[in-house]
């Protein structure tokens, strides 16, 4: 073990397009935090909400004797992702018709493909599965209209059957999550990548708890991005960055973005303020940054380095280090077997408990005695590791 560095913690964890509460993330590290100490053996236990520190949730651990308290806050943006998701049938299928055509007119679509199909795959399926609802419905509708004589009499009863399929599939949507997952890539592209004015907002409002923090009495702040809250992750980053509030803070600054989605925005052509927010964060001597995924999660763009990929400037990137979590090797063949095409889950297993925690321990890394640097700083990156730049659009904003 190596010796303790950290003994208070503080980690800011920035969620994905999830529309759930703050709640759920508090009760899975709860789950998974125990099942991982029982297969690690060492020793984890979750305290309640302190309001005194404004933390969501609280830690202590013990390794190998090593003791350190870790606090949690949540930046959360759930309710802009609520409110994405009210939207109707109508509102849904025109912004299908308008994420499409951005993507293909801009030509995003095409290299991100020719980069990792996996994703890109995936962001097809509820384009795929929505229209092919959209033609069930049609189809059914236009059955029932050959009962009638006259059209303008199938008209009021074709419509029912119409309207009706279309709200049943929707009603379904826990199943199929297409409606969701439609949203979800439909929030990023609707501005052809730049950051609506509510995210913008709240991306300046967790800036300013971040820097908030720098002044406060802690070791290590780690900042976790997860899946889309990666991105949102750096720009709120960046603006500190910027601020050279960084250079004055007595506590070790670490970045660890999961699952990353980076190039589904960044390949956009109006996200030259994103490019930027990457740019700063890569060359940054103050935030030590590792990005994580797996070749298991078809989610994410696995094992690409999001600053070379975007085609930013390399000469003096400091990072970020791309590592695999290995979810092939980190599971049990069982489990592995159990979730390997079980996509939602597997985008979310970083969050969890690993059969073998060689690769990667997020709660080793969250509630652990050492920083993120000195865990990681011997890591060679994966030798997978795609670095070629395929993005079209090379604007800095």
């Amino acid at each position: 073990m190596q010796a303790q560095d950290v003994t208070r913690r503080l980690i800011f964890y920035v969620p994905g397009f999830d529309p759930f509460p703050l709640r759920r993330y508090r009760e899975l590290y709860s789950k998974e935090a125990k099942r991982q100490a029982a297969l690690a053996g060492y020793q984890i236990s979750q305290l309640p909400p302190d309001p005194a520190l404004g933390a969501d949730w609280g830690v202590d651990s013990v390794f190998e004797g090593q003791r350190t308290f870790a606090a949690f806050i949540v930046l959360g943006w759930s309710d802009l992702v609520k409110h994405a998701m009210s939207a109707g049938i109508l509102r849904t299928y025109v912004a299908l018709f308008q994420t499409l055509w951005i993507y293909l007119y801009s030509r995003a679509f095409f290299d991100l493909i020719q980069m990792r199909k996996g994703p890109v795959i995936a962001a097809l399926y509820p384009v795929v599965m929505l229209l092919s609802q959209l033609f069930i419905a049609l189809f059914t509708a236009w059955l029932v209209s050959l009962n009638f004589s006259r059209f303008w009499l199938s008209v009021p009863f074709a419509s029912v059957i119409f309207i009706a399929i279309l709200g049943g599939f929707k009603a379904l949507d826990r199943i199929f999550f297409a409606y969701y997952l439609m949203q979800d890539f439909a929030f990023s592209a609707q501005l052809r990548g730049a950051y609506p004015a509510p995210l913008q907002q709240r991306i300046n409002a967790f800036s300013a708890r971040i820097e908030k923090a720098l002044k406060e009495n802690w070791d290590e702040i780690l900042v976790v991005g997860h899946s889309s809250g990666a991105h949102i992750a750096i720009s709120a980053l960046a603006q500190i960055e910027r601020s050279a509030a960084f250079d004055q803070a007595p506590a070790t600054v670490g970045f660890l973005s999961l699952g990353q989605v980076i190039p589904m925005v960044a390949f956009l052509p109006n996200v030259g303020q994103l490019r930027r927010d990457l740019y700063d964060i890569s060359r940054s001597t103050a935030i030590y940054w590792v990005d994580i995924t797996a070749p298991g999660d078809g989610c994410s763009f696995s094992l690409c380095d999001p600053v070379a990929v975007s085609a930013l400037p390399l000469a003096g990137q400091t990072g970020p280090l791309v590592l695999s979590a290995a979810f092939s090797q980190a599971l049990s063949p069982t489990r592995w077997r159990r979730l390997r095409w079980r996509f939602f889950k597997l985008h979310f297993q970083y969050l969890c408990a690993f059969d073998e925690t060689h690769h990667y321990d997020y709660f080793a890394i969250t509630a652990g005695p050492i920083t993120l640097r000195k865990r990681f700083c011997n890591r060679k990156p994966s030798k997978q590791v795609q670095k070629i730049a395929y993005n079209r659009y090379r604007e800095i904003a």
